[in-house]
């Protein structure tokens, strides 16, 4: 597991594209069989992917954590970006469509991920924070949480957003997660910006074609920068930080958050003239 400190406003200005790719920028989060995580001091936030192929993966715990298992004083939000699968928690299996997710709650010991195909393996990204209670494991079906377009063609963010882990969906104690879609012709995502110094975010960005790729802006909204992001990979973004994209083409990303509250609605809007 890779471990991401955390650094501040001041820090980051200095860095250059390199470094900035090494503190925020998470490359690779798919392998056959195996998981890639990554620990961030973020509020503490795991950023995840596994891709079982051939063969079950489990969820083992790590030295960085300190516990008996993951999900000790865990929680963790699963979606499928990839083929049918299915996630295992304590002996209880949960079949995964593409875009189906599940909430898994402290205090469950065993976690394994399968696919149903080899030739068309599932791939799960996960993001895991701590918790202070337990909450029940359950699925969300894509088709079955709240969903709303928003955007316009003419400002090319055409989307609809889904909302799976928040206070009116699926519980928690810290964690919101979801995912945004956007139409064919639409590019833009989260303009106008906004920061919420109350929660860290990650975005991770799928369904782009490899030769496409995503400028994510991020930085303090008078000062930013840019990472060039490619399909299947993730930004940490600091609560201090903006956390918005142009994409070359059209794509879907998923975003999470954790810290304080779970208002999605709790963020601190940038004009886009004040963008600097």
């Amino acid at each position: 597991m890779q471990v991401r400190y955390a650094v501040g406003p001041n820090e980051t200005r200095q860095f250059n594209t390199t470094e900035l790719r090494e503190n925020f920028l998470i490359e690779t989060l798919f392998t056959p069989n195996s998981l890639q995580l990554c620990y961030s001091h973020y509020d503490r936030v795991i950023v995840g992917g596994a891709m079982p192929v051939d063969s079950p993966v489990d969820l083992p715990t790590y030295p960085e954590l300190r516990s008996d298992f993951f999900l000790e004083r865990r929680e963790l939000g699963i979606i499928n970006v990839g083929g049918a699968g299915s996630v295992t928690v304590d002996g209880q299996t949960y079949e995964l469509a593409k875009l189906d997710g599940l909430y898994v709650g402290r205090g469950s010991r065993s976690v394994s991920f399968a696919s149903q195909q080899a030739d068309a393996p599932a791939r799960f990204y996960l993001l895991s924070s701590p918790a202070h209670k337990e909450y029940p494991t359950q699925k969300a079906a894509q088709g079955d949480v709240f969903s709303a377009p928003m955007g316009s063609a003419e400002a090319a963010n055409e989307r609809t957003i889904y909302r799976y882990i928040h206070k009116d969906g699926l519980q928690s104690c810290q964690l919101v997660m979801g995912l945004t879609i956007l139409k064919p012709g639409s590019v833009w995502n989260t303009m106008p910006a906004h920061v919420h110094d109350r929660r860290m975010e990650a975005y991770f960005y799928f369904d782009l074609d490899h030769a496409h790729r995503i400028v994510h802006l991020m930085g303090q909204p008078t000062e930013t920068r840019h990472l060039m992001v490619a399909n299947h990979q993730a930004i940490i973004s600091p609560p201090w930080s903006i956390h918005s994209g142009c994409g070359t083409s059209n794509y879907s990303f998923i975003w999470g958050m954790a810290g304080e509250n779970l208002d999605y609605a709790d963020m601190d809007l940038i004009a886009i003239a004040d963008l600097k």
